[in-house]
Order: C-alpha cells, then sequence, then structure tokens
C-alpha cells in the first residue's frame, strides 16, 4: 500500500493529504475555502471554440483550461440574452423568480439612466461569499442596472450585490458604443425621431398654409411652436448618437466614473491590469473574482496586433483575443502560485449573435451544429455555452460531462465550496455540480428545465434516466426571416411574443440524445412515447408555475427607459465627460509588446 506523508503546520498540506488518501468529498473541498476565477465571454458561440469542435479557430488557451479540467457539453444559460442571464448566473434563479423580464418587448436594460436592475432583496452568490469573509471583486461587465431614485443612490450597483471592488462598463459594450453601422439603439431611435420630425414638420407647413389662405384660424404661435418642434428634434435625430456614448459608454471605478465617454480601445489593457492588480492584493486569498469581458460583443474593439490574423475575419481575430486575454490572466494566477488552490470557470452568457452581419460578413459567433442563437428562448444555439471547470489536484483532468447543466449551478456550486448555504427562504433552482464534476455522480440533479423568452415559456426538457432519454418540447419558435435561414435576418434578434413567433399544440418534440441539432420532430405517429412526454412536461410546467410569485418586471417600459435625474455623470448634469484614466499603470499589462499566441 502506498503511504502518504504530510506535514501538519499546514491547513493546505492537510487537504492535499485528504484529497491523496481518498476521493475529495464536498464538505472537505468547502472547509479549504478554495480561490474562485469566474470568466464569463459575452455572446460566445460553443461553436467557436476548438474544445468544442471548432478546426479552424485558434483558442489554445481555452482549450487547454478545458483538457486540464471538466469540460460540459450540456451547459445551458437560464436565457438567451445578456441582462436575464446574468441575473440568473448570479441568483441561480430563473429571470423569472427574480423580475428580471419583461413581457412588453424589451429583452435587457436599455439605459444606464433607468431605474430597473437586480433587485436588492436578491442573493447573489457574491453576497453569501462575502459573508464567509472572501474578497469579492467583478471587472468588466455588469448591465444589470445602478441607480434607483437618484444618480448616485447605486441601489443595483455591483457593491449592493457583494462585490467589493468593481472595475469596468456598468452597463454594456454595443455598437452604438462607436456609432457603428451595426446598431442596437441609435439607428432605432434616429428613424422614430425622424419620423416624429416630419410629423411636426408637415404639421407646421400645413398649419402656415392654412393660416395664409385664411382657411384654419389657429394662432401664429402654434405655428411657431410646431416648427420649433421640428427644430429640436431634428437636432435630437442628428445628436442622440452623441447622447448615447456619453450616457450608457463609460467606465466605473467602485462608485466613482472614471473615463466617460469610455476609450474603447484601451479596455482591453485596463482589464487585464485590474485582474492582475486584484490578484496580486488578494493572493493570500480566499477571494472571489468574476471577470466578465467585453469579447465577443460588438462592435468587436480588437488590439491591432489580432487584427488579421484568423480565418475569420473581425469575430475570428476578436475571439483570438479574447483566447489570449483567458491566457495571460491563466499565467497571472500560475506566476502568484494561485492555480493549485484557485478553481477557475469559463462560460459565455449566451449564444452567438446569428444575425450580427453586414455586408456579408460576420460579426458574431458560431453555434456549432444547434439551431438558432442568441435572442431565441428555446432553440439550442441561443442557450447552450461552453462551460469548463479547472482545480488542478482535484478536478480530474480532461473529464467530459455528458449531463445537462445550467449556468444557474455555478451559484450553489461556489456557495457550498464557502462552506455556505443556499437560502432557504425562496425558490433556488441552481444544483451543486460538485459530485458531478468529481465524479463521485454520474448524473446532474436537473431533470425537467424550462427556456424562457421574456415571461413567456418556450420550450422545456425532461430527462428520462430510465431510458437514456433528453426529451425537448417546443410550445413557440421564432419566425425565421427570411423563411428557411435560420434566424430573424428581417429584425436584428428574433422576438419572443406576437407575429414573429409560431405556437405549437402539440408542441415541436425532440430527443436531444439522438438529435442535438433539432432537425427532426417527433410525432405521435413516429414516437410511440410521444403522449407520455408531452403530458409529462406539462405537468412539470403546471408544477413549476404554481411556484412563481408576482415581481415587478425591471425591465418593463416603465423602469426602462432613459430617465435623465439618474443619468450617471462625472461632473453636473448635462457636463458628462471626464478622464482620470491616465494610461496603463507601470508595471502593468498592456497590449503591445505580448505575443499573441
Amino acid at each position: 500500500m502506498r503511504r502518504h506523508t504530510c506535514c501538519w503546520g499546514s491547513a493546505a498540506w492537510v487537504l492535499v493529504c485528504v484529497l491523496l488518501m481518498s476521493p475529495p468529498s464536498s464538505a472537505a473541498l468547502s472547509a479549504s475555502q478554495p480561490n474562485i476565477l469566474l470568466l464569463m465571454a459575452d455572446d460566445l458561440g460553443i461553436g467557436d471554440l476548438g474544445c468544442y469542435g471548432n478546426g479552424t479557430l485558434r483558442t489554445p488557451n481555452i482549450d487547454r483550461l478545458a483538457a486540464h479540467g471538466v469540460r460540459l457539453t450540456q451547459h445551458l444559460a437560464a436565457a438567451s440574452v445578456c441582462t436575464p442571464s446574468r441575473a440568473a448566473f448570479l441568483t441561480g434563479r430563473y429571470p423569472i423568480r427574480t423580475g428580471m423580464t419583461s413581457g412588453n418587448g424589451f429583452r435587457v436594460l436599455q439605459w444606464a439612466a433607468g431605474s430597473g436592475g437586480l433587485p436588492t432583496t436578491e442573493i447573489t452568490f457574491a453576497k453569501i461569499l462575502q459573508e464567509r469573509g472572501y474578497a469579492t471583486g467583478l471587472i468588466g461587465k455588469w448591465h444589470l442596472g445602478l441607480n434607483c431614485e437618484s444618480s448616485s443612490d447605486h441601489c443595483h450597483h455591483p457593491s449592493s450585490h457583494g462585490f467589493q471592488h468593481f472595475y469596468g462598463m456598468p452597463f454594456s459594450m454595443m455598437g452604438d458604443c462607436t456609432r457603428a453601422v451595426l446598431s442596437e439603439k441609435r439607428l432605432r431611435l434616429e428613424h422614430s425621431l425622424h419620423t416624429a420630425f416630419q410629423l411636426a414638420a408637415l404639421a407646421a407647413l400645413s398649419l402656415a398654409s392654412g393660416k395664409l389662405m385664411r382657411l384654419v384660424p389657429a394662432p401664429w404661435a402654434l405655428v411657431v411652436l410646431l416648427g420649433g418642434a421640428a427644430a429640436l428634434l431634428r437636432a435630437a435625430e442628428h445628436h442622440v448618437g452623441d447622447v448615447i456614448v456619453y450616457a450608457d459608454c463609460f467606465v466605473m471605478r467602485n462608485h466613482s466614473i472614471t473615463q466617460q465617454p469610455m476609450k474603447v480601445q484601451q479596455f482591453t489593457g485596463r482589464l487585464l491590469a485590474e485582474v492582475t492588480s486584484f490578484l496580486q492584493r488578494n493572493k493570500r486569498g480566499p477571494f472571489l473574482l468574476f471577470v466578465s469581458f467585453l469579447h465577443a460583443h460588438i462592435p468587436l474593439i480588437t488590439d491591432e496586433a489580432f487584427v488579421g490574423r484568423s480565418t475569420h475575419g473581425p469575430y475570428g481575430d476578436h475571439v483570438e483575443e479574447l483566447d489570449w486575454m483567458v491566457g495571460y490572466i491563466l499565467d497571472v494566477l500560475e506566476k502568484e502560485g494561485l492555480s493549485g488552490r484557485t478553481l477557475v470557470y469559463f462560460t459565455s452568457d449566451h449564444g452567438g449573435h446569428l444575425e450580427a452581419q453586414l455586408d456579408g460578413v460576420q460579426y458574431g459567433g458560431w453555434n456549432g451544429g444547434y439551431r438558432g442563437g442568441k435572442g431565441m428562448g428555446g432553440w439550442e444555439g441561443g442557450i447552450r455555452v461552453p462551460g469548463i471547470f479547472r482545480w488542478p489536484g482535484v478536478l480530474p483532468a480532461g473529464r467530459v460531462v455528458d449531463e445537462p447543466t445550467s449556468l444557474m449551478d455555478v451559484f450553489a456550486t461556489v456557495v457550498d465550496l464557502a462552506g455556505g448555504q443556499v437560502p432557504q427562504d425562496r425558490v433556488i433552482d441552481s444544483r451543486n455540480l460538485l459530485p458531478l464534476l468529481l465524479g463521485t455522480a454520474q448524473h446532474s440533479d436537473h431533470e425537467v428545465m424550462f427556456h424562457y423568452c421574456q415571461i413567456f415559456l418556450h420550450a422545456a426538457r425532461w430527462v428520462q434516466r430510465e431510458r437514456g432519454k433528453i426529451w425537448k418540447a417546443h410550445y413557440m419558435t421564432p419566425v425565421f426571416e427570411p423563411e428557411g435561414t435560420g434566424a430573424c435576418y428581417g429584425r436584428g434578434v428574433c422576438p419572443c411574443f406576437g407575429d414573429g413567433v409560431t405556437l405549437h399544440d402539440p408542441p415541436l418534440l425532440f430527443e436531444l440524445s439522438a438529435d442535438p441539432g433539432e432537425n427532426h420532430p417527433l410525432t405521435a405517429e413516429t414516437e410511440p412515447a410521444f403522449e407520455q412526454v408531452v403530458a409529462t412536461l406539462q405537468r412539470a410546467a403546471a408544477t413549476h408555475r404554481a411556484t412563481l410569485l408576482v415581481m415587478r418586471q425591471q425591465l418593463g417600459s416603465i423602469y426602462n427607459v432613459w430617465r435623465p435625474w439618474l443619468q450617471p455623470c462625472c461632473g453636473r448634469f448635462p457636463r458628462c465627460w471626464c478622464d482620470t484614466e491616465l494610461g496603463t499603470p507601470n508595471g502593468q499589462p498592456g497590449m503591445h509588446g505580448h505575443s499573441p499566441l
């Protein structure tokens, strides 16, 4: 029998001995309180990575992370767009439970100066880990709200949700930050303002003509008022793009704005510098660091060192830069002697954006062989994402898990590792992944999973273990534009309800074990278990609906509009400009001078 000797003067050595002598248990791991590093990409498709089957994009660092850790092949986001998906990730709860959704077409937070956001009554894993003695930090994108009643109450700020340190964008990177042709809201607002200008101008001219011809007894003051309104609307149409850049595209350090508007080309280097600084300051641990990348969201701001390097144009260059960033962070972790004491997790908030196309060039991600993409609440391509865990010496290297899991499961997993408890006063949809990751359990704790698009249930899946089947029923699916293209190119993103969706009764049914691409719908004629499966999912959905409470919908139009008094500004509104970022700190990583591969 092999003998193990230990130095009992160190708690770390005690943990090592436990791991050597027997398979590690969740209790033993929780006692160790490991560091936790969470890496989340934005809009990255599962098919963009080599470890998930891409043979032409170079992602060696993420691939190496998977080779040295555990790779999940059925890892699912709780929503197919960022705000609700990230809310579910942090709280371990479906977005419909937290109010981080709506029923009127708004899918994500629209303005940094809106009043909607993640309610302070919600409990994030960061709050629990902070209470367990962890140093907690968020670097990068937030997009879960900022203020409620004043421009400085910070009710939705990361600091109100357990993150002691925040550096990054409280809103989100978007094409409008650079006035790119691919626009999230600028073009829509310009069109609305132009239409309003035309109506006001036409009314003013018509009224003036009527006055001159003595056909209309209205006062000239009304003509002047309409003409002034037309002029203001024309000016607003011309300048709304500038307003968005200043209103939404800024950088904060904790509660202070440091750059408004942000200089987008500088941010990658600053993010890496912040990550390095945080790891160095907190290397005695334990720490929780959530690195929320701006990559790979349009407008694809890419350093010149990576431009033209890939075979997939601007998007491919951008993804290869993201991979380099992941490698840089992992190198810092190794240099600081933290790799063996740190659980690292990599994922994306949802699937790639298929509609991000311009002049035949693809600016959004690839979702492998899965149908659909970003914005599609039910199809796999919108919700199946990378899921990679690494903890050297603890998690088995090279393990692949083919069980359905959720981004929400990170909540229960890290809470358990920190020695905490999940809240008992509310429904938690998260399941602890540790047994599955360690190999002490063969199956996920999820039996039924629900897939929403806003407040509308688009699909549900049932894991029928006794038969080794994974059934998925679609109750609504988006109408693709043009027909047969697999995306909503005529809209920019697929809708959740109305004329843009097709209702299915009976539902479209697929068996994902045999048909992961959802290409061959089953019927009562082709599948003997059709009626049983549909009935089982209907009962499960009814039971699930009974657990839902009425919530204020944070993304509803009342709370999701621009409110001038909530606008974060460096100075006194409307003087919203400043730059206290004085260059990349000495000795901290910039982009230049480092090999991309």
